[in-house]
């Protein structure tokens, strides 16, 4: 007998995760049920929960030590390698890395105005239905109570369990809560730190990765830890001349992004060590979703073995799947996990639920876009997430935060500027569902990740669609210049148009013929952008 998805979801007796892995070899699952560390399991057995495609809207605390320099993305790569604005900005700010190198930065990572409560109000009031916590970045500084790292921000930095303060406060609001593990980079991410300056006053001096032990701890701040387990180790044999430091320096960038999501070559340790603490994360948090910063799933078999984990662990916890994500995923993939687009657009209304994550700014906090006034703007994001829920998408936002927790006034203004139009629009967004095309209009967008940067103005001639009910939505993205929005998909033959409200106005008057819904919008206008029709009538849903 072939079961179901959802004959494989209500199968029952799916045991309690297990929280030592004492009993398994690290490569079997810990957890009984149905799911197999297999595609073909994963695939015949997945059913994105309802949650996630009525959610729609959440938020990401996308915050760790690189933050506290306040310079943007990869602070922890980039100030290892020379001629990098980085290196060249950590010099003169805080040193040679041989002297002071990335590590320095988790002890004055202390979050000491970190204020999770106020935050949450912001978050919920522009309507995030949904609050993600990075649980590590690939500087490999766990940021919850790890068992099995000892470099964790309870040992460490704040001395505070971030991803449980997010937790309990997320849960207590009665939203959805998500983590991001993104350590599986870790290996290869800080190869440059074990590398030099191949020239200048300080050529061929190594920097920190490469000399400190746990001895050089004695009587500073990381007492007892060990710096190579932060660092994770040289991949290769530290290599000479200023050609083969440049080479190394490169290596992330040149290679292959599908071939980096293997295991590290003759380090079995990284990988036990990766797979204990993805475990550890899930049981004592219990999260909602589990975002892995990775092509496909993380670390070859081990990232299949932990999604069939997660998934079992969950039906066992609370009775319904949870949401995996997972980058640049084949046609297959998509139906086993949820596919998530970085900085970048779906061209078309997609079969399957996804999503797209991106940020008001840099991923790390960079004062330069404070300085600047340079974030996205409100009505960026809230045209971003018209266009992603019409194509069957959820729309994962990053506020970043300073290295002490805060959010600064500009960021503040945007949220405060979503919530305002989410006052007005939200039930046209939450717990929708697409219609039979996303929408139309001349302002097409480029597929796939990274595509931000190439994208055009929208106009009040891209119209989107969404239902709920018998109920059609349908938004144009920009204010039209002309005070009127025209709908050339609503044709006689598409439905007939019985009523047309504009949300946060009322009843409109309109026009139904053969080139389509054309509705004349009042001169005061209820949102500064993305206007929403409500339609109803016979045949439209």
């Amino acid at each position: 007998m072939t079961l179901s998805r959802r004959d494989l979801i209500r199968a029952g007796g799916a045991a309690p995760l297990m929280a030592s892995a004492a009993c398994a070899t690290m490569s079997e699952p810990q957890t009984a049920g149905p799911f197999k560390p297999t595609w073909d399991s994963l695939i015949a057995g997945y059913e994105t929960p309802d949650w996630f495609r009525d959610a729609k809207f959440g938020i990401w605390s996308h915050w760790g030590p690189q933050c506290v320099p306040e310079f943007g993305d990869w602070y922890g790569r980039q100030m290892y390698i020379q001629g990098n604005p980085v290196h060249d900005h950590h010099v003169a700010t805080y040193g040679h890395p041989s002297r002071f190198g990335f590590m320095e930065f988790i002890d004055r990572f202390k979050g000491d105005r970190w204020d999770p409560e106020g935050l949450l109000d912001l978050y919920q009031a522009a309507g995030a239905r949904y609050i993600m916590s990075m649980a590590n970045h690939h500087d490999n500084l766990d940021l919850f109570d790890s068992a099995h790292h000892d470099w964790n921000v309870m040992r460490v930095g704040p001395r505070r369990d971030i991803v449980g303060t997010w937790e309990k406060a997320v849960r207590a609001r009665g939203l959805r809560f998500a983590v991001s593990n993104h350590s599986a980079h870790a290996w290869h991410w800080w190869q440059t730190a074990y590398g030099y300056d191949a020239e200048g006053t300080m050529k061929g001096v190594r920097y920190d990765a490469a000399r400190l032990t746990r001895a050089d701890g004695a009587g500073k701040w990381w007492n007892g830890l060990d710096p190579q387990e932060l660092y994770t180790g040289p991949t290769f044999a530290p290599p000479e001349g200023i050609g083969a430091i440049a080479e190394m320096n490169a290596w992330h960038d040149a290679r292959d992004g599908q071939w980096i999501e293997t295991p590290p070559p003759n380090n079995p340790a990284f990988v036990r060590s990766w797979v204990l603490r993805q475990r550890d994360l899930i049981t004592k948090y219990r999260p909602d979703m589990v975002y892995f910063d990775n092509y496909g799933l993380p670390l070859g078999r081990y990232g299949l073995e932990a999604a069939a984990e997660f998934y079992n662990a969950s039906l066992a916890w609370r009775g319904e799947l949870p949401v995996v994500n997972g980058k640049r995923l084949d046609a297959r993939q998509r139906k086993g996990i949820t596919e998530t687009v970085e900085r970048g657009f779906s061209d078309s209304l997609r079969p399957e639920p996804w999503q797209t994550d991106t940020c008001i700014g840099d991923w790390h906090y960079n004062r330069a876009r404070f300085v600047d006034h340079s974030y996205v703007p409100a009505n960026g994001v809230v045209q971003r997430l018209v266009d992603v829920v019409s194509k069957n998408g959820n729309l994962m936002l990053n506020i970043p935060q300073r290295g002490d927790g805060s959010i600064d006034s500009d960021e503040r203004r945007i949220l405060t500027d979503i919530a305002a139009w989410m006052r007005v629009n939200g039930e046209a967004i939450f717990d929708t569902r697409p219609w039979r095309t996303h929408g139309e209009g001349p302002t097409t967008v480029a597929a796939g990740m990274h595509g931000e940067g190439a994208a055009r103005p929208w106009t009040g001639r891209d119209i989107r669609f969404t239902t709920k009910d018998q109920t059609l939505y349908a938004f144009a993205l920009e204010w039209p210049e002309d005070g009127r929005i025209v709908v050339r998909a609503l044709t006689p033959q598409a439905g007939r148009v019985e009523a047309v409200e504009l949300l946060g106005g009322g009843a409109l008057p309109f026009r139904q013929t053969a080139e389509g819904l054309a509705v004349d919008l009042p001169a005061e206008r209820p949102v500064t952008t993305a206007p929403a029709l409500r339609l109803r009538g016979a045949g439209l849903v």
